[in-house]
């Protein structure tokens, strides 16, 4: 077990616990929590909530990711007499953290709140940071806050129940962090590749120790994404067009946008074919795919609608090598004819 303390500059702070159990929210909780879940982790894990007389479900999958869901959560929090001093606990996958936080951080002006992450991909990534926001308009996340759970709990015993698709989008941004950040970390998920898709208990939890260690580092220097935050968008900027455009998973669409990334970075910053072809390599490894078969003029016509846009320029994420990112601006036609000429 582990324990990583995420403080931020602007003095939120948030701690977040590798390896104890759902057991350990009773003593988390500074009250009995408000519970927002849905209806499968209530299903699988119900019986090892914390105590509390009030459980919330809402539905899966982006659809529920929506400000009708969270105009439903704030009525029932009304009918349930919440008031300022009510704790919020979100239990589930990200979409889950994602709700769950933006409506304890909009209800009442704010109100505290906490998550048990159950996903791969929400204890490596959607919960930590504080980023907490739906989608609107058929664009991802872009109604939301920064703020800071008080804690978040990661058991990652619970990712025994999940399909080898969910743990695969975990693993995109398990290489995202070693890509950007950390070429020992990069490393150790190529020599445990096996190990981790089996789940064994000793490489899961220090893969998804190191992932919070290296976005807790990232967000305590930069919460609201002025800097230095933005590298955690490797992948996601054409990543998040193929998502939309493919209809495919958002841990496969970051995989593909990290190879064509790669590929761009070998194009502008020097950074060498080994490194791309190292990173496909270890996409594959993880049960995902580095090509994905999309319209390309759609998914280009999706990026230029992106809420990451700065003029007619994109803060795009390159690598110098694994290990080491760096953030440009790069014009969109610039982006756009690369995307559609890449030998994919």
């Amino acid at each position: 077990m582990s324990c990583i303390v995420l403080d931020t500059k602007g003095g939120s702070k948030s701690t977040i616990f590798v390896g104890q159990g759902l057991e350990s929210l009773d003593g988390l909780c500074p009250s009995k929590p408000v519970i927002i879940t849905d209806n499968r982790v209530r299903e699988l894990y119900g019986s090892r909530f914390p105590k509390s007389q009030m459980v919330l479900t809402i539905g899966q999958g982006e659809a529920a990711k929506t400000l009708e869901t969270v105009q439903g959560l704030y009525g029932r929090l009304m009918e349930l007499g919440g008031d300022r001093s009510t704790f919020i606990l979100g239990i589930g996958g990200g979409i889950v953290c994602d709700v769950a936080g933006f409506v304890a951080s909009t209800f009442l002006r704010g109100v505290n709140f906490g998550f048990a992450a159950t996903t791969l991909l929400a204890q490596t990534d959607a919960s930590v940071g504080g980023k907490n926001g739906v989608n609107f308009a058929g664009y991802k996340n872009m109604v939301g806050t920064f703020n800071q759970p008080l804690f978040v709990l990661c058991d990652t015993g619970l990712l025994a129940t999940l399909p080898k698709k969910e743990l695969a989008n975990g693993f995109a941004e398990i290489i995202k962090h070693g890509c950007i950040a950390d070429e020992a970390y990069f490393e150790f998920l190529e020599a445990n590749a096996n190990k981790a898709n089996n789940l064994d208990q000793e490489a899961i939890n220090a893969l998804v120790q190191g992932s919070v260690k290296i976005k807790a580092g990232v967000v305590s220097r930069d919460e609201l994404e002025k800097g230095e935050r933005t590298k955690l968008n490797f992948g996601h900027t054409i990543g998040h067009a193929l998502e939309k455009v493919a209809g495919i998973s958002h841990g496969q669409a970051v995989a593909a946008g990290m190879v064509l990334a790669a590929k761009l970075s070998a194009a502008r910053t020097g950074f060498a074919q080994e490194g791309v072809a190292r990173i496909e390599n270890l996409v594959r490894a993880m049960g995902l795919a580095p090509v994905i078969d999309a319209d390309r003029q759609k998914v280009i016509d999706a990026l230029f609608k992106d809420k990451k846009l700065a003029g007619k320029a994109v803060r795009f994420v390159l690598l110098k090598k694994i290990g080491q990112s760096t953030v440009e601006k790069i014009p969109l036609d610039e982006l756009a004819d690369f995307y559609l000429s890449a030998s994919l």
